[in-house]
């Protein structure tokens, strides 16, 4: 049988995606590129706003239209969201909760011999278990996820009604998974989940991840440093609040953690932020830089902040603009306000027009491309320890790809395609020459 996936959202999806594949693999079948001819889509899909809803039904009628007689099916968040409102989509074969994903394999097939193509079921022979385009699309980083739910419940968030309660793995498990990792031959780990700050608070010592400042954590990162073969420790989002003197003094001496931190901020207004129910100000996200500019040099600082949220006024949204200035982020994802079912701020007056919102987007983001030149240049340094992760076209030219610790991408040019594929999932020193375009830097191999 052929199987395409596509993932849409978190990097947690991402890593589920991949679990998904191999479960499939381990069954004898074979995994496709989303845009090749297959017998049953996977699209593990995203709800956290509006656009995604729309992006994951847009996915899914397009896998019935590349094969109408193909099992078309939703997984993930997507699903548990549309299932509460009540909402259905007769493209879809199959609607696969987060919870039932560790089923999928079985219930794709029940679905087949419910058609009387059991015939589809037959493993593909052959060693490789996935098509060329499909290994194509595959990357040197891998992800892992070490927790599931979240209990913090952001007045504009659906994620803790279709993630569910804390869920944390063992360190002995993700240890087990990273050393599988390191011996596929990846070099670096994003250690990721619905809400890493807590990892562990849901088992053994009770507390918060505040209470226990991020101790079980730290342990886990300590443990994962051991892995040999894996040279790069990459944490995904941060609660702003876990950035302590204690917690920041234990990492940095991880030496394999990447000074880039994510630092979800979402506001850059004390009184928007209340509204959001982020239990922080922005002071104490100011006291935690300064904190992690303490024990690194230069880390990059990202961040996603939402603007039109729900009252938001322009002198709100300015104080946000100036706010962003001050910390000089490495980048900002910036996000517009998308009313969710369910959530608190669904129901709140002063809703912002789409129009603000979109004025505002661009405003920010205009600010966005400035600090990342501007951060790029202070943070850059003569020679950088790039991981290569692949052949890249850029402005019709081919480059070598990679990212330094810090997350920022440097392309090398590639002369002999051959020669520049052997380079590919290698540490290489690189000299930087200079910009090859606002987001990614140039250089060449020392």
């Amino acid at each position: 049988m052929k199987i395409a996936f596509l993932t849409l959202g978190c990097k947690v999806n991402s890593y589920e995606t991949e679990k998904m594949k191999k479960a499939f693999e381990e069954a004898g079948h074979m995994i496709v590129a989303f845009d090749e001819k297959a017998d049953a889509y996977i699209v593990n899909t995203c709800t956290v706003t509006n656009i995604a809803d729309r992006k994951s039904r847009k996915m899914l009628h397009r896998a019935k239209r590349m094969n109408p007689e193909a099992v078309v099916t939703a997984a993930g968040c997507y699903v548990d969201s549309s299932e509460k409102k009540g909402e259905r989509d007769e493209s879809v074969d199959l609607f696969i909760s987060n919870k039932d994903k560790e089923k999928l394999v079985e219930m794709v097939c029940d679905e087949l011999k419910k058609r009387g193509l059991e015939d589809r079921l037959m493993p593909e022979h052959g060693e490789c278990k996935m098509s060329q385009a499909a290994l194509d699309e595959e990357h040197t980083r891998a992800y892992i996820k070490v927790q599931n739910g979240c209990n913090q419940y952001c007045t504009y968030c659906i994620i803790p009604f279709v993630r569910g309660e804390l869920h944390s793995r063992t360190v002995e498990d993700v240890v087990s998974e990273t050393q599988q990792l390191a011996d596929r031959g990846f070099q670096e780990v994003v250690i990721t989940g619905i809400h890493v700050s807590s990892y562990g608070v849901d088992k053994g010592k009770a507390g918060s991840f505040l209470e226990l400042e991020g101790e079980p954590l730290l342990e886990l990162l300590e443990a994962i440093s051991e892995v040999e073969g894996i040279e790069r420790i990459r944490l995904s989002s941060l609660e702003p609040r876990i950035i302590t003197e204690k917690f920041v003094k234990r990492l940095s001496a991880i030496k394999k953690v990447c000074p880039h931190f994510h630092l979800s901020l979402q506001s850059g207004c004390d009184t928007v932020l209340k509204r959001m129910n982020r239990h922080y100000t922005t002071k104490d996200y100011t006291d935690g830089l300064e904190i992690l500019r303490k024990y690194y040099d230069n880390p990059a600082v990202t961040t996603d902040i939402i603007v039109g949220f729900p009252q938001e006024t322009e002198e709100e949204f300015v104080e946000t603009c100036e706010f962003a200035k001050q910390v000089e982020f490495a980048q900002i994802h910036v996000f517009k306000y998308s009313r969710r079912q369910g959530t608190i701020a669904d129901k709140m007056e002063g809703q912002i027009t789409e129009s603000i919102k979109s004025e505002r987007s661009d405003r920010l983001l205009a600010i966005e491309r400035e600090l990342e030149i501007l951060y790029q240049k202070k943070a850059v340094k003569d020679t950088e320890e790039v991981l290569i992760e692949e052949i890249s076209e850029i402005d019709g030219k081919k480059y070598l790809t990679g990212y330094n610790e810090r997350y920022i991408r440097v392309a090398i040019p590639a002369e002999k395609e051959e020669d520049a594929l052997s380079r590919c999932n290698t540490i290489a020193t690189v000299r930087i020459l200079g910009h090859l375009n606002d987001s990614v830097v140039i250089g060449e191999f020392c």
